[in-house]
Parts: structure tokens; sequence; C-alpha cells
């Protein structure tokens, strides 16, 4: 089996995979100071609630952007399942698509991945929409390559800044509002974080495709996907486990060539 791993700033998430067969799938809060053993402790028990077992891994990758967590996610891997893990990044790993940046290096493991996934499943030209700890905005060309994007503040942090910086906003759920406008503050900052992001989504991915010059599916993961969507034609496909999945094709697409870094 193959342990993939996304390392976000707010989310680490496992999936194990038996070819392309998704077996199971574990997130966690990320915390740079949780240590492998930690790590351990919890997917041992996670893992034989299912009936599996860490000594069945013969592979992993993991895709990171807490540059404080590489190494405690490469112990846990050399230790606990007793692989050499591929990391993207990695110039030994090859992501087998172009990235048409002015710093390739500054783009994020997991936006390039998930190019390569979408690209996989659906086609180009795409744009990706990773509601992730910020809201980004991926542009994948029809063979593939990486074309740039947008980044904008998540919706939670939107509620975090508005719960920090005014005295009297309370910190508010991210849910769909019945009406758009709010009669009491509750009600009015739900819209806004909801309905401002509808805009936000709407918006962007129009201006997008007016600058590209041809039509562009859309397709968003990430925890928030489920719920924007809904409100919205403009998001065609919610696909959660892209990145998971994005991870595995460049584990398949290397494996062979791979000889442990």
């Amino acid at each position: 089996m193959l342990v993939t791993i996304d390392a976000g700033n707010t989310n680490v998430v496992f999936a194990l995979f038996e070819g392309d067969t998704m077996k199971a799938k574990w997130r966690a809060s990320s915390d740079a100071k949780r240590t492998a053993d930690e790590y351990a402790v919890w997917l041992t028990q996670l893992m034989s609630l299912q009936n599996l077992k860490a000594a069945d891994v013969n592979g992993a990758i993991i895709a990171n952007v807490v540059p404080a967590a590489s190494f405690t996610l490469t112990t846990l891997c050399s230790e606990f399942f007793k692989v050499t893990p591929m990391v993207i990044g990695d110039p030994k790993v090859d992501l087998g698509i172009e990235v048409h940046m002015d710093h390739r290096e500054n783009v994020g493991a997991d936006r390039l991945v998930n190019a390569l996934a979408a690209h996989r499943a659906y086609g180009g030209p795409l744009i990706v929409i990773d509601f992730g700890t910020a809201t980004t905005f991926d542009i994948v060309g029809p063979d593939g390559a990486y074309e740039g994007g947008v980044i904008a503040p998540s919706a939670q942090h939107s509620v975090e800044a508005l719960y920090r910086a005014a005295a009297q906003l309370p910190r508010v759920k991210i849910e769909r509002p019945d009406k758009v406008i709010g009669k009491d503050t509750v009600p009015a900052m739900k819209s806004g974080i909801y309905w401002g992001y509808v805009g936000l989504i709407e918006g962007l991915t129009t201006r997008i495709k007016e600058e590209y010059g041809s039509s562009m599916k859309v397709i968003a993961t990430g925890g928030l996907a489920t719920l924007y969507s809904e409100a919205t034609p403009a998001i065609e496909v919610v696909d959660s486990d892209l990145t998971l999945r994005g991870l595995r094709l460049v584990h398949e697409a290397n494996s062979q060539a791979w000889v442990g870094g």
C-alpha cells in the first residue's frame, strides 16, 4: 500500500491507497510541534479500526507547505512505515508537468499536485479552486501546464479577522444564511462571509476566463468546496480527494526510478 500525506497550514491529511483505490483517509490539525511518535500512536489506532497495518505500506509520498513539519513527517515514514518517502519539491521527484511561473520554487506543492490530478481527470484548460488555509485559483492549460493563479484569504481567516479586529463582533460559523440581507449582527456577518465569497468565486472565475481567452472548466476541492458549490453554477465539479489522488499519480510515475532519494 501507499501512504500519501498532504500537509497544509491548517490540516494534515493521511490516505492509504491500494493501487488506485483509496482504502482509508484521516485528517488531523496541523501542529509543527507534534512528534513522529505522536502521529504514529494516532495512526496505529485508526488503522487498527480498519484492519490495516503499517507493515503493509511499501511506499510514501508527501506534499508539505509547512517547512517546520518536514522532519517529523519524513521521520514518521522512515520509522513507522519503514519507507523513504518521496517529497514534492525534491528535484528527483518529477511531477510530469511544466510550470510557467517566474519562480517555480514559490508555488505550493499542493497546487502543483492539484494541477496534475485535475488535468488527468478533467482535461483542460481548467480553473482549480482550493478552499484551504488560503483560497487559491490555479490555472491549468490544455496541455496540463501550470500557468499561474490567484491567492485570496480564506473564508475562515476573514471570520477570524472580524472577530479579532472588532470588539463587538463574535466569531461566527461559516454556513449559508437564509437571506442576503441580515436583520441582526450575526446574520449580517454570515451573509458577508458566505455570499461575499460566492461573489469572489463568480467574479474571479469570470475575469480569469476573459483574460485567458477561452472557456475553462472549474473544479473545486478543499473543506468548503461543497458548501460554496451549492450556491453558484460557477463551480462545475467538486473533487474533495484531488490532492491525494495527485500524490498517488506522482508516486506511480516516479516509483520505478525512485531509489529512496
